[in-house]
């Protein structure tokens, strides 16, 4: 038997089928599975395998039982690039959270191998979660450890990985507010009214310096917000969040898209119209440079009653908070929410600073960003990534991806969303009053 820590993974038998079984303490939990493809999204809601629909791709992945489930990795069409195994508390029960389930394992077993994942305890409201995930890497197929509660319950996990979830007619309250801290890569959606003129979205990023001695050193952080806005921004192959290699070229298709006009038809010598003149040769495409003025931080203040809509309140020189609030998620596309480490400060690591990043939706929820690693010589961190491009509000995810040692280039947010270190301007912040 492998036991696998939260985050962990192991490869699996080739054409050996995987039997997946939750153990636990404590009442009933739901087992289903979602087939995602390698944006991270269902294709439709045919992928989502649960008691009322128990098989899913000719029953490569079947549902056996209430904790089991069957599947057949080999059997899977190359569109799904994994399948996640979530467990959920009974949705006609919103009292009961994962602090009621104890000892919660799940198991996946090859003939006589088995993997075990002994799931760390859950008690921040949780009320479904992803375990487990069965993903390619090659021409093979490996299991981890994921362990990634979700307070919106099965619902708001499932309209996270694209399911349309229909709307519950004897809901007669919004749903409470919920507060969670997400975990390394982890990822959660809120609920935004995107038609809501008033709703300001705001994110903070939070340090206290650390220590005395630290702050005595030099503690001035910066927050950076770089956007793509709605209007131009691409949904591609990568999925959006993710952090690619240096010379990406970002492509997709547009979110919003323009009417176009046809130019009319050139005249002849003639004078005439002519439909039938041999076309031009276009000129050769310009090497693509990204926007690098789509930022707002302490030089670029923004506004919330124009484009972009995204205002930093000021700029703090000591430990406490920047914030930047968000108007009109209806215009937003992708946000990413950074942090600037002016030379000055020394070569204490933003977690050594007691840095994080806090997202509020004006209604009561807050989702906190925390920091994982320890990097000395590091000026910049892209800690969270804002996805306002859901249907029913945006996804926020950490990312936690640092520049290189010693690099002073600001990162890049590609208008497909992607995300590129060390690859655009460098400025230098006069700390001198």
């Amino acid at each position: 038997m492998t036991e696998l820590a939260k985050g962990g993974n192991a490869p699996l038998a080739d054409g050996v089928p995987v039997a997946v079984e939750l153990r636990y303490a404590g009442g009933p939990l739901d087992v289903s599975a979602l087939l995602l493809g390698p944006d991270g999204r269902v294709r439709s809601d045919d992928d989502m395998v649960f008691f009322n629909q128990p098989t899913a791709e000719a029953g490569a992945v079947r549902l056996e039982a209430e904790q089991r489930l069957t599947i057949q990795p080999h059997a899977l069409p190359p569109a799904v690039d994994r399948v996640a195994i979530v467990a959920s508390c009974d949705p006609e029960d919103p009292a009961r959270t994962f602090a009621e389930v104890k000892e919660l394992s799940a198991s996946a077993t090859q003939d006589s191998r088995q993997v075990v994942f002994p799931v760390p305890p859950m008690t921040e409201g949780e009320r479904a979660a992803v375990l487990l995930e069965i993903y390619r890497r090659g021409d093979g197929w490996k299991i981890r450890a994921v362990g990634q509660g979700y307070a919106s319950g099965l619902a708001g996990l499932a309209t996270d990985f694209g399911i349309t979830v229909d709307d519950d007619p004897t809901a007669a309250e919004p749903p409470a507010p919920v507060s969670i801290s997400l975990e390394k890569s982890g990822r959660v959606s809120i609920s935004l009214d995107k038609q809501d003129r008033e709703l300001v979205v705001t994110a903070s990023l939070v340090w206290d310096g650390g220590s005395d001695e630290r702050r005595e050193k030099g503690a001035d952080l910066d927050l950076y917000a770089l956007y793509v806005p709605a209007a131009t921004a691409l949904r591609g192959s990568v999925a959006a969040g993710t952090v690619v290699r240096h010379g990406h070229r970002p492509e997709g298709t547009p979110l919003r898209t323009a009417p176009q006009t046809p130019p009319p038809p050139a005249p002849d010598e003639s004078g005439k119209t002519s439909r039938w003149r041999r076309k031009a040769k276009e000129p050769r495409p310009e090497a693509y440079r990204p926007d690098e003025t789509n930022a707002v931080y302490y030089r670029r203040l923004g506004s919330l009653d124009a484009p972009p809509y995204i205002a930093l309140e000021g700029d703090a020189r000591v430990p406490g908070r920047e914030t930047i609030r968000i108007a009109r998620p209806d215009e937003q596309g992708y946000v990413l929410l950074c942090a600037y480490s002016a030379v000055e400060n020394g070569d204490g690591s933003f977690r050594g600073f007691g840095a994080h990043v806090e997202v509020t939706d004006g209604r009561g929820s807050t989702v906190t960003v925390p920091l994982y690693e320890d990097h000395d010589f590091r000026y910049w961190v892209a800690i969270a990534f804002v996805d306002f491009t859901e249907p029913e509000g945006a996804a926020i995810r950490q990312v936690e991806e640092y520049g290189a040692p010693d690099s002073e280039e600001r990162p890049v947010l590609h208008l497909d969303g992607t995300i590129e270190m060390d690859a655009g301007p460098m400025e230098f912040k006069d700390l001198e009053p």
